[in-house]
């Protein structure tokens, strides 16, 4: 064993990954958002079999609410560490943190035995980042919340052996849906959110040999299914070992990377 990743919950009601060295007991614990209530948080983390005073750290990508509503709670019942870039602190929505600790350009950083590199993604916030977290040479990829796959993202994110990856709409029912023409555009745009062919498109062109898992995360309850995703992903999926597609009310359990004997 090396690194393992569990969800508390993927979608517009709330997200955060859990992501751990378990190689020991006292391995390192990070929690990659937290969009749920401070209470939805305890509970969901003692469903993982994790107190909230055994996390190192919490993680942010963004300063949407279903990523953030917790953190600042979080933080300061339990006095956490948050990472966080300073564009999105400059939006003031989680409130006082007592441990900050500034991601400043882009810098990768270390969280006990976990390294961690944030990435630059279009998406309609301030600074927003998303995370390769690496330890005992296995990489963990979480890519959500981005509009489109630039160059850059795609450099990243080539070589992991698991990845979390957003296919948070099919686009007729998104143009067909209740959302006013904003939020569609919003949603659709270059902005906002990965349809399912965009990720499956962005799946293509990654090293699918070396998947041990992939899960599909951050499907919308209003403009998706899981069919739907299963469909657009179909033709791109028989390399990769293991396909989860992540909830919103579960999320996942945990997924343990296995280490090459050769290590």
């Amino acid at each position: 064993m090396s690194i393992a990743f569990s969800s508390l919950g993927s979608g517009s009601k709330g997200n955060g990954t859990l992501v751990r060295d378990n190689r020991t007991e006292d391995g390192a614990i990070v929690l990659v958002d937290c969009g749920f209530t401070l209470k939805e948080t305890e509970k969901r983390l003692a469903r993982l079999g994790i107190a909230p005073e055994q996390l190192d750290a919490v993680i942010v990508t963004h300063e949407h609410g279903d990523h953030i509503n917790g953190v600042g709670p979080l933080a300061r019942k339990y006095n956490v560490p948050v990472h966080i870039t300073p564009g999105t602190l400059r939006v003031k929505k989680i409130g006082q943190i007592p441990q900050q600790r500034i991601i400043k350009h882009y810098e990768p950083f270390s969280i006990k035995s976990l390294n961690v590199t944030p990435v630059a993604v279009p998406h309609d916030a301030s600074e927003p980042a998303q995370y390769i977290i690496e330890c005992n040479n296995k990489r963990l990829g979480i890519l959500t919340d981005l509009g489109n796959i630039s160059p850059h993202v795609e450099m990243h994110y080539q070589s992991c052996d698991a990845l979390v990856l957003e296919a948070n709409h099919d686009p007729a029912m998104l143009a067909s849906g209740a959302y006013p023409l904003s939020l569609k555009q919003r949603v659709g745009g270059a902005w906002g959110h990965l349809s399912n062919q965009q990720a499956a498109r962005f799946l293509e062109s990654v090293d699918r040999e070396k998947l041990e898992c992939l899960v599909i995360a951050h499907i919308s309850r209003q403009n998706n299914t899981i069919e739907l995703a299963k469909q657009a992903f179909a033709d791109v999926l028989n390399p990769v070992k293991q396909v989860i597609y992540a909830c919103q009310d579960e999320g996942f359990d945990w997924v343990s990377l296995t280490v090459d004997i050769n290590h």
